[in-house]
């Protein structure tokens, strides 16, 4: 007999779509915000006037933000305050930065967007544990869960570049960067609607810290954000700005406190037991999320740039926004996430192993770029080139997407030792972020090698990786026994 979801399943998906839409909003903009001229009309009005190399690095350093807070919120939900309490809190934070961006200035639009990476930080690893602890150890349903979640919450990622797309366009960029902050007040209203069907899923502490390890985290919050708020003063207020240096400070910290946040787990846990096993496993699945979003992320950066400058947008008199072709990739989600969740439901145990599908995820995510470097170099040619091969990207993009993000939640959810499953979907995110960074590194040689030779040299490299973790698949299982 068919068992279904836990009724849970929505009410977190709806709060989830809510901070989508704010993310996603910012990823269909930010670039386009950077690079338009300082002296551009109304509407949407100036923007700031930024080279695309230097516009890819600072969206990479805003994602590597973004993505790299939900490290400590994790710890947050697990030893101070609970999942839940954390979740809600980080929603709140998210409305206000939101608000926070229609004031004018450009120093309070990025005290906004730190708010917003705060917010991101605290909301998206407890969201994801309450959703983990709606399942028993073991439940099949576990990973056809995590895919109809992932699902839902691309509702908000469609939506977001359409409506943000089109209030720039019509109004204004600061109309358009704060109107998330309006549907995040509608996600925490639905949240304290539906919270009962969550029974006591998240409420309590799950691994309450001592108060010693309380005083070590307030040092090493007051140090991170410290370093972080260094790195943006000298940014905004230093003569002869480079968006490279900030760029590789954030990349260089980002590192850091990964091999330290690793280190710390790793010799907290005895060797010789599963769990340290689980570590290792959870290691490698790191370090291929870095791969995966190192390419991934620049959707929202190299692709929309490429997109603005030399792809054909005009449909009879109307010119299709560019942040619009953006909604490609979460209606290829919303497509296929159903169509892979049910694939794994009837595979059952004769489905591809977590290594397996995470190692074509990265060769594909390498064929995305393959299929874009095409048009890319007609560009280097001075030629327009036709929507169709966006959406061929992005569909390529998306079908890697739903081999790795879904399955690696899923799959951390499960690695994650007794009390540490926010810590641990918080370092996955940071995989996210240093991706992110890294990326917005990278992204900045498409002014050396023009748009065909970088999205050619990025695609092959990648797509080689990929095969190396395809080869090495059947050790990383043998590390995940007895999970797939």
């Amino acid at each position: 007999m068919k068992q279904r979801q836990p009724r849970g399943v929505l009410t977190l998906a709806l709060v989830e779509m809510w901070e989508r839409f704010s993310f996603y909003g910012m990823v269909a903009l930010l670039v386009l915000y950077l690079i338009r001229p300082e002296d551009g009309a109304f509407p949407p009005g100036p923007g700031q006037g930024f080279t695309e190399g230097d516009a890819a690095a600072l969206f990479g350093v805003y994602s590597a933000l973004v993505l790299g807070a939900p490290l400590l919120g994790g710890w947050i939900g697990d030893r101070l305050i609970g999942p839940r309490r954390a979740l809600v809190i980080g929603g709140v934070l998210i409305t206000i930065g939101h608000f926070v961006l229609l004031l004018p200035g450009y120093q309070i639009f990025w005290i906004g967007l730190l708010v917003i990476a705060a917010g991101t930080g605290l909301l998206k690893p407890n969201i994801s544990t309450v959703l983990g602890l709606l399942y028993a150890e073991g439940d099949p349903r576990r990973d056809s869960g995590f895919s109809l979640f992932y699902f839902g919450i691309n509702v908000g990622a469609f939506t977001a570049p359409l409506i943000c797309g089109w209030l720039a366009t019509a109004y204004s960029w600061r109309l358009a960067f704060a109107v998330a902050g309006i549907g995040m007040l509608v996600g925490l209203a639905q949240y304290a609607v539906g919270s009962k069907r969550l029974g006591d899923a998240g409420i309590a502490v799950p691994r309450p810290a001592t108060d010693a390890q309380r005083r070590r985290a307030l040092l090493i919050a007051l140090g991170s954000l410290a370093a972080v708020t260094l790195v943006f003063i000298v940014a905004i207020a230093a003569a002869g700005f480079s968006a490279g240096t900030i760029s590789a400070s954030v990349t260089l910290l980002i590192v850091v406190i990964a091999i330290v946040a690793f280190t710390a787990l790793l010799r907290g846990t005895p060797r010789a037991t599963v769990a340290h096993r689980h570590l290792l496993a959870f290691l490698l699945l790191f370090i291929a999320s870095v791969v995966y979003f190192t390419l991934s992320t620049q959707a929202g950066s190299t692709i929309t740039e490429f997109t603005e400058a030399w792809v054909q947008r005009d449909i009879g008199a109307f010119t299709v926004p560019t942040s619009w072709l953006l909604s490609l990739n979460p209606v290829l989600v919303v497509a296929f996430a159903p169509l892979f969740a049910a694939l794994w439901t009837w595979l059952a145990n004769r489905a591809p192993t977590t290594p397996t599908k995470v190692a074509l995820s990265i060769i594909g995510i390498g064929l995305s770029f393959l299929v874009i470097a095409i048009p890319g170099f007609a560009a280097q040619q001075g030629s327009m080139s036709s929507a169709a091969w966006i959406l061929a990207t992005f569909l390529v993009l998306t079908w890697a997407e739903l081999l790795i993000v879904p399955i690696a939640l899923a799959t951390t959810t499960e690695l994650a030792p007794p009390g540490l499953t926010g810590q641990l979907i918080g370092l996955w995110y940071l995989a996210a972020a240093a991706g992110g960074a890294i990326g917005g590194q990278i992204g900045r040689l498409v002014e050396t090698l023009g748009f065909g030779a970088y999205f050619l040299s990025a695609g092959i490299v990648v797509v080689a990786i990929g095969v190396g973790f395809l080869a090495l698949r059947s050790r990383w299982a043998a590390l995940l026994a007895p999970l797939r």
